[in-house]
């Protein structure tokens, strides 16, 4: 029986020292990988070959992470791609997944946590979600979000959000099935890096839970992970 096709990276990053350590330990980890110099150069090896999936630095000279993902979404190529931001720059972090990004990790990070990273994204790229970064609507049910005009709507009802938790909405909906920690939706979408404020999120997911008409205990759309976080249980489509 054939081995099963390991999956290929494509890891864009300006750093010798890093490509060369994390080069060696997704490949360790099952993934065929190829190492881009910077930007420029990446935007080469996807015209070369489409890989599975990037892992991108934001800072690099030529052609920046940011860039990167902007020409690839310009070719309305789905790949997915996490970007390597920098320790301390929130800007950086919404920046990521405004730009197209299907994830972001934070430098110096654990290589494990990049494995888990890279195979949560590629499982919703098995599962259909692919396209759900450049969808402009997303559909779960008779769940309808406009990520262009920022409106919501179930069934022939508009509904009203604040700006936050349509956010919030948008981000747990863009990741389907995968549980998200307060502290990393605090980290991503409010730019705070401690926990002391987690109560902001248990608002909105409170705000979300009322105007979906989504009770905690028979949860359509927003399920709650014991002790971990929050869940969107509802498959999402690009409608």
């Amino acid at each position: 029986m054939d081995a099963p096709e390991r999956p290929g990276i494509l890891l864009v990053d300006d750093d010798a020292a890093i490509t060369d350590a994390l080069a060696a330990f997704l490949a360790r980890s099952g993934f065929d990988v190829r190492v881009a110099e910077d930007g420029r150069a990446g935007l080469a090896e996807v015209e070369r070959e489409l890989p599975d999936l990037i892992v991108c630095d934001v800072l690099m000279p030529h052609v920046d992470g940011r860039e990167f993902v902007r020409r690839v979404r310009a070719r309305q190529l789905s790949l997915p791609i996490i970007l390597l931001t920098q320790v301390g720059e929130s800007w950086e972090r919404s920046a990521a997944l405004d730009e197209g990004a299907d994830d972001y990790l934070n430098k110096p990070f654990d290589p494990h946590e990049l494995i888990s990273r890279i195979r949560a994204v590629l499982r919703r790229t098995a599962q259909g979600a692919g396209s759900l970064r450049t969808a402009q609507r997303l559909r779960a049910d008779d769940l309808v979000l406009d990520r262009t005009a920022r409106r919501v709507w179930r069934g022939d009802t508009e509904l009203t959000l604040t700006p936050k938790a349509l956010t919030l909405l948008e981000y747990l909906m863009l990741h389907p099935h995968e549980v998200h920690t307060r502290e990393r939706l605090l980290s991503t979408l409010w730019g705070f890096d401690f926990a002391t404020s987690s109560r902001a999120v248990d608002h909105r997911i409170a705000e979300l839970r009322r105007v979906l008409d989504d009770a905690a205990g028979d949860a359509r759309f927003i399920e709650t992970a014991q002790s971990l976080g929050y869940r969107f249980a509802a498959k999402v489509t690009a409608a």
